[in-house]
């Protein structure tokens, strides 16, 4: 007996997508549409010598369909793709006339995010020159470092950031001519008229021709200049773009900064690609994010490193006149970015009822990536994910392979000197298969300077000759081809004989219910082999009380096996203190390491303690150590123990 059709079709619409989320079929589809994309925009540029992207700007400005649409909206002000390329003329015009930049000529931007900077980094584009994007934050010998590693001999300094510009910065530098960007200087680069250079200036023979240069964050030493590829802005803009269905009406808002490449490629050169349009923000603040959303209509948002921990860690904001909770009331539909840490991911879906996450894993320098769209709990926490469609295709060309976490490298053979492929669902690190006979097709690396690049570069890997390239992650991709990140080889540390992931013991802590943030490290601590796990916690309360330190203990024991437990506990009085994350809202780790667990005495005055007295000394009560079945303070009694080896833990 024939079942009837209405039965049929939703038990076949059923039983298809139950195969399509089980094989990620559509997912890879997605995914490889976008390389395609990629690619065939390429060689396209390649072919025509348009590779250079001010021709893409150039062309959305002169066509009907996208010339009178909003490119960039600013604190208030909004720009046409029309009205973009007239300013992008004037300004590079007016650059290249009155400062002589010549076409490959290096020219460094010290800006704070704002319309002027993306007006002066397509001006770079249009006369044939290239930016490099330093971190506004910089100052002294590390900000010198950037310029003169860049081999410039001009520097814009937005006014903003002026003051950072200091003597020391400059005066090893005589040969770089140091221009602040005042509005008067604005004012005479909008009144030169809009011309527009060759072609000839733009050439381009290579997708691994330099477009801009990008720095590293520095935080273990002095930041690298990352060679930025024509190809890496076409590949990462493309991929954005088509995986996160840029286009049409949608407004992308970032407030990340542009220095860094998840703004600049994977949302602004996204933005360009899609013809979309871009909201931006000058900086990251808890009090004007969700107001800014509000004001371009954002239909997107880009985070970066804790950003969205930080706005869960902000009250809610309250309409001053109806007392209307507007957490919500905004037109953010996904929210896009890396380093979203399991434990904040449903609370943020939650509380601004955002229904998509888009998680996903690069490095500027890094030839390879990995995406993890979610709009439910499949996958959530990811940060990569494939089919075995895609996965036929990518195991060739990246690699997680077993590490030997005495030397931070990866494990090698005895016999054979080759690396080992780790087994489904352990973590490794991942490497990337790069063109042995020309690895700068893929991998360009560190601006003159060969020796960063050849450290990231592992030769005989799997078989004589091949090579790869070092991300210097851990991660693990289970049966069902998810991909987690565990850890950053070095931040991972050895406690009782085992590995133990910052990362993974980070989230543990985040649980808690009564902890806002957690940053887990790893300290050296006398008469005791490896290192200690120390969490540095901020949580609800200034100063938590028994209960939540006895809490915190029971939820440590009960979720984290007996050697990765934090030992040690260092109080932080706000989400994001100072000195504790980068420009990019990621966790610091280095200064905290060095801090170690010594307890230190301070010095209160008669205002602090109300006792009259002047000069008195007190230890500090900001380390805590786990006792028993609690945490206590740490104090010098305790610390000289354990310095005259009377206390094994």
């Amino acid at each position: 007996m024939p079942v009837p059709l209405p039965i049929v079709l939703p038990a076949a619409a059923a039983s298809l997508a139950y195969l399509n989320a089980k094989s990620g079929f559509w997912y890879d589809f997605t995914l490889i549409k976008s390389i395609a994309k990629a690619t065939i925009r390429v060689r396209r540029g390649l072919r025509n010598d348009t590779i250079n992207l001010f021709y893409l700007l150039e062309s959305h400005a002169k066509s009907a369909r996208y010339a009178d649409k909003a490119f960039l909206i600013f604190e208030g002000k909004t720009y046409t793709y029309a009205q973009t390329y007239d300013r992008v003329l004037r300004y590079g015009h007016w650059i290249k006339t009155k400062f002589d930049v010549k076409p490959k000529d290096i020219v460094a931007m010290d800006f704070q995010n704002s319309d002027t900077f993306i007006f002066v980094w397509f001006a770079l584009w249009a006369i044939g020159a290239k930016p490099a994007f330093i971190n506004y934050n910089l100052t002294g010998k590390a900000l010198a470092h950037c310029i003169e590693a860049a081999t410039t001999k001009l520097c814009l300094i937005d006014p903003a950031v002026a003051s950072n510009v200091d003597e020391e910065s400059t005066q090893n530098l005589p040969h770089v001519n140091f221009v602040v960007f005042t509005p008067e200087a604005e004012a005479e680069a909008m009144s030169t008229a809009p011309v527009r250079s060759p072609n000839a200036d733009r050439s381009e023979d290579a997708m691994s021709n330099m477009a801009m240069l990008i720095y590293t964050s520095g935080t273990t030493g002095l930041p690298k200049a990352a060679v930025v590829a024509w190809g890496k802005c076409i590949y990462g803009g493309s991929i954005a773009e088509t995986l996160l269905g840029r286009g049409g009406d949608d407004i992308m808002y970032t407030c990340m900064p542009l220095y860094h490449s998840s703004a600049s490629i994977l949302s602004l050169c996204a933005t360009l690609h899609a013809g979309s349009t871009q909201a931006l923000g000058r900086k990251f603040s808890t009090k004007t994010f969700w107001d800014d959303c509000r004001a371009s209509k954002a239909t997107m948002i880009q985070y970066v490193g804790e950003t969205l921990r930080y706005l869960l860690a902000a009250p809610p904001q309250v309409d001053p006149v109806t007392g209307e909770n507007l957490d919500r009331k905004h037109s953010v539909r996904l929210a896009f970015g890396n380093g979203l840490r399991p434990d904040v991911w449903d609370r943020v879906k939650e509380r601004f009822g955002i229904e998509t996450i888009a998680e996903f894993y690069a490095a500027t320098e890094s030839p390879g990536s990995a995406w993890n769209i979610s709009s439910n709990d499949l996958g959530r926490g990811a940060i990569g994910r494939s089919g075995w469609l895609y996965s036929l295709i990518s195991n060739t060309a990246a690699a997680l392979v077993e590490v030997d976490h005495d030397t931070d490298s990866p494990w090698r053979d005895p016999v054979t000197k080759f690396c080992r492929r780790v087994k489904p669902g352990e973590p490794g690190e991942m490497l990337y298969r790069l063109p042995p006979e020309d690895v700068n097709e893929r991998f360009q690396g560190y601006f003159n300077n060969p020796n960063a690049s050849n450290s990231k570069i592992l030769r005989d890997v799997f078989a004589p000759g091949d090579a790869w390239f070092r991300s210097g992650d851990i991660l693990r991709r289970d049966p069902s081809g998810f991909t987690f990140f565990s850890d950053r080889i070095g931040d991972t540390f050895r406690w009782k004989s085992e590995n133990v992931s910052t990362a993974e013991v980070s989230q543990a802590v985040g649980l808690h219910p009564s902890v806002r943030e957690a940053n887990v490290y790893g300290v050296q601590l006398p008469h005791h082999d490896g290192r200690a796990g120390c969490a540095a916690i901020c949580f609800d309360t200034p100063v938590p009380d028994e209960a939540t330190l006895r809490s915190l203990a029971d939820h440590v024991k009960a979720s984290l096996p007996r050697y990765a437990r934090p030992l040690f506990l260092r109080l932080v009085r706000e989400v994001g203190a100072e000195g504790q994350t980068t420009g990019t809202n990621k966790q610091q780790k280095s200064s905290l390491r060095a801090a170690g667990v010594k307890p230190k005495l301070r010095t209160t005055t008669e205002a602090e303690d109300g006792s009259g007295d002047t000069g008195k000394e007190e230890e500090e009560a900001d380390i805590y150590w786990l006792k028993g079945n609690t945490y206590v303070p740490f104090r010098e009694k305790e610390w000289r123990e354990l310095e005259g080896g009377r206390v094994k833990l």
